[in-house]
């Protein structure tokens, strides 16, 4: 994700790739166990079984920062997961988000490290 999102030049074209990926995110199966996300702009759900990570959200752009963040974890256990600098990571985007989503960024990471 981050070589194509480094291709993009365009603020705005970097976030209408956000949301390709978030329209691309596998739906979390039924016996996944998904927690609601305190702290994002919009409704979103971070959903796992075992290692694997999906998500959800009600907005194209919230489901494409969940897919994102989903897609750097997915496969890792909870000790991998701490491990990572996923804040470092996601700012390596450079997305050019406002002060609500980065809210809802700093909470979906606060989760993950909390697993």
């Amino acid at each position: 994700m981050k070589s194509l999102l480094d291709m993009m030049p365009d603020a705005a074209d970097k976030l209408e790739m956000v949301m390709d990926f978030g329209g691309q995110m596998p739906t979390p199966p039924a016996d996944a166990e998904c927690h609601d996300i305190e702290g994002c702009a919009s409704w979103a759900a971070i959903c796992r079984k075992g290692n694997n990570f999906y998500g959800a959200a009600d907005s194209a752009l919230v489901r494409g920062i969940v897919a994102i963040i989903t897609a750097m974890v997915d496969g890792k256990s909870a000790g991998e997961i701490r491990s990572m600098n996923l804040r470092d990571e996601f700012a390596s985007l450079n997305l050019q988000l406002g002060a609500g989503r980065l809210g809802g960024v700093n909470s979906m990471i606060r989760f993950l490290e909390n697993l």
